[in-house]
């Protein structure tokens, strides 16, 4: 699949807004709609962002966003965005994320800001290094509990992120004379929640204590490894969290 098979356009009637809510349930495994069909319609009369992705002809993605502002400026929140299973390694996501981009800029928008699961590594690979885009902060159970199959009634812990629209804009700076912590995450968290969901909850309270806390105190994410590790840069006095520390 190339670039040159994806489609992706705006949604418009409501048997368009019924499709997405289907992609958006077969996503994320849930009998009940992530989405109503009317509250798509809604957010997309109000000048909103609903768009499906189609790959010959058969719905393969869907976005939501709505508008939002970002620290006093202009900003687009990309509520859901999900691809089926089947073409997620076929770069339909990174094609949507270029699109909203786009249709953000045009509009005069100078961010997309969003929330992911700082447990879930391709997720944070993909938000901070090939995106680029600025973790803001830390919001701990944001959602509340959630019952879908990849979630698996675990607490909603997530990261912020801002990306810009423009390239001008820059990554935030690290705090002077800032000391480098790095924080380890599960290989794979959705696996684990449904095999060893004691495992997983140890996973999610340890990022939440030493992430989150270095975040709450001005630390700055400046990258994610491969071996699925966050980079942050943060004040050097600060003693609260016990990772391995680097120069």
């Amino acid at each position: 699949m190339g670039d040159g098979d994806i489609e992706i356009r705006a949604m418009q009637s409501a048997e368009e807004m019924a499709m997405v809510g289907t992609v958006f349930q077969q996503v994320w495994g849930t009998t009940t709609p992530i989405v109503t069909v009317e509250l798509l319609m809604a957010i997309s009369h109000a000048g909103g962002y609903v768009v499906g992705a189609f790959e010959s002809g058969h719905s393969v993605g869907a976005s939501l966003g709505i508008l939002a502002d970002h620290r006093g400026e202009r900003a687009l929140h990309s509520h859901v965005t999900g691809v089926l299973p089947g073409v997620q390694h076929h770069g339909v996501g990174r094609l949507m994320k270029t699109h909203q981009r786009t249709w953000a800029a045009d509009r005069g928008i100078g961010w997309i800001v969003w929330t992911f699961d700082p447990l879930v590594r391709r997720n944070a690979w993909f938000n901070i290094e090939v995106l680029d885009a600025h973790v803001t902060e830390y919001k701990t159970n944001f959602y509340g509990p959630m019952t879908d199959s990849i979630n698996a009634h675990d607490e909603s812990d997530r990261l912020v992120v801002a990306w810009p629209t423009s390239d001008e804009a820059q990554r935030p700076a690290p705090p002077a004379g800032a000391v480098t912590t790095r924080v380890p995450t599960p290989e794979d968290i959705v696996v684990l929640r449904r095999t060893e969901p004691s495992t997983a909850a140890e996973w999610r309270m340890r990022v939440r204590r030493e992430l989150g806390g270095l975040l709450d105190s001005g630390g700055v994410v400046t990258g994610f490894s491969r071996d699925g590790e966050y980079e942050v840069h943060h004040p050097a006095d600060d003693d609260h969290v016990d990772t391995e520390r680097e120069a």
